[in-house]
């Protein structure tokens, strides 16, 4: 049996442009590295969630991990969880952020956020004026986290089935009202508008006079990454929320952070895995935004020479795929043209490592690993398809674990004494 190595590109998927001659990002750039490694193994095309969807990342990775929408806890949860607070069933959680607002015939428009360095010290004074507030014997707690932005916790019996007040796309809508998704959770979303309400009382005349609320959820019991799949490690990550979602499932979080030199955080990121498989783990993923940011300058150029780039740091995954069964992948993608924030198409996707089939595929790109053995995916299949690959797939038809939707086998099965 082999490890898995999981090296994730945020946002690399691309729609084809003309200004690259009808080609993607991926397609159009010079990947000597990324074309070996997918010469020499399996290729296909990923969906985290489905053709047409367009997912956030955290969607994308709780669907890749193995992990269904049922089970899906809200990112408000992870972003707890990633900067290290505590979390509970019993308490609701969103994610809360200042911003400042102009009132409009239609409503309350959205119009920047504060600086993260400028604003800093007069974003977390106005968050904490909103601590502690009371409404209909739900408890609203803020606990800052940077640039305004806070984790909330409800407490006293709230229902986390309610709609954001942030719209998201702020230049298309504006702030929203909180709205029930179910008839159990209206009192919450009664109490949501009315908290909201008196924030912006509490705020009046300032500068960052609103704050809005998104990624309601509550902590869920989910077997644990290990119980489902059988491996474990760590979960390689800048972003906190990610962090936090790799901890949820009892991964080992490390923090890796993004600098002005992505190709050299690129290359620690493979000479984390290397290090992480000397140590034993039989599990290790690695997650980088740069295509992410690349997609959203919206120019085309910017994304395909960010691949190249990038290319020159992916030469360490061929060593590790003598050892590993290695993959490499992005959640979604995030195309340089039109201005969506992120789409449904298609991921490539290469897998390699020992024992793994080389299909006809040579270069590395959406059209190329089309044509792979491994056809075209969807976010559940990832995790069967690489413990396959690492020969650690769960024989259908015994029932050796209790774990709910297991995938490959525990490292310790319950003996009988």
């Amino acid at each position: 049996m082999y490890p898995i190595v999981v090296v994730l590109l945020d946002g690399l998927g691309d729609r084809a442009h003309d200004e690259l001659g009808g080609r993607t990002g991926n397609e159009a750039a010079t990947t000597p590295n990324l074309d070996r490694l997918a010469a020499s193994g399996s290729c296909g095309l990923l969906y985290a969630v489905g053709p047409g969807r367009a997912p956030s990342s955290e969607v994308a990775h709780w669907s890749l991990l193995g992990y269904r929408p049922d089970e899906f806890p809200g990112r408000a949860v992870f972003e707890a969880l990633g900067r290290g607070q505590e979390v509970g069933a019993e308490q609701v959680f969103a994610y809360a952020a200042l911003r400042p607002a102009d009132r409009r015939d239609d409503g309350w428009w959205l119009i920047g956020r504060p600086d993260p360095e400028r604003d800093a010290e007069e974003a977390q004074r106005l968050v904490e004026r909103c601590d502690g507030i009371e409404v209909d014997g739900l408890t609203f707690s803020l606990e800052h986290a940077w640039r305004g932005e806070a984790v909330l916790r409800i407490s006293g019996d709230a229902d986390e089935r309610v709609t954001d007040t942030d719209a998201f796309f702020r230049a298309w809508h504006p702030m929203l009202r909180p709205v029930p998704l179910v008839p159990e959770a209206e009192r919450t979303a009664r109490a949501c508008e009315e908290w909201t309400r008196e924030v912006m009382r509490r705020l009046e005349g300032e500068r960052f006079n609103v704050i809005t609320l998104k990624w309601f959820g509550r902590p869920r019991a989910v077997p644990s990454f290990l119980e489902r799949h059988g491996v474990t490690g760590a979960f390689a990550a800048d972003s906190a929320f990610l962090r936090g979602l790799g901890l949820a499932l009892g991964l080992g979080p490390v923090v890796a952070p993004e600098t002005d030199d992505p190709v050299a955080d690129l290359r620690a990121r493979v000479e984390l895995a290397s290090e992480r498989l000397d140590a034993g783990e039989t599990f290790v993923f690695t997650h980088q935004k740069t295509t992410d940011a690349a997609g959203h300058t919206k120019d085309p150029r910017v994304k395909q020479e960010t691949i190249e780039r990038l290319d020159a740091a992916l030469g360490g995954l061929r060593p590790l795929a003598t050892r590993a069964i290695v993959c490499l992948t992005g959640d979604h993608a995030t195309p340089a043209s039109p201005d969506v924030i992120h789409s449904g198409d298609p991921v490539p996707l290469l897998v390699a490592g020992p024992g793994v089939r080389a299909d006809s595929v040579e270069r590395f790109g959406e059209l190329d690993c089309a044509a792979g053995i491994l056809g075209q995916l969807r976010g559940p299949d990832l995790m069967p398809v690489l413990l396959n690959a690492a020969d650690r797939p769960l024989f259908l038809g015994s029932r050796p674990t209790p774990f709910e939707g297991a995938d490959g086998y525990p490292a310790l099965l319950e003996p009988l004494l």
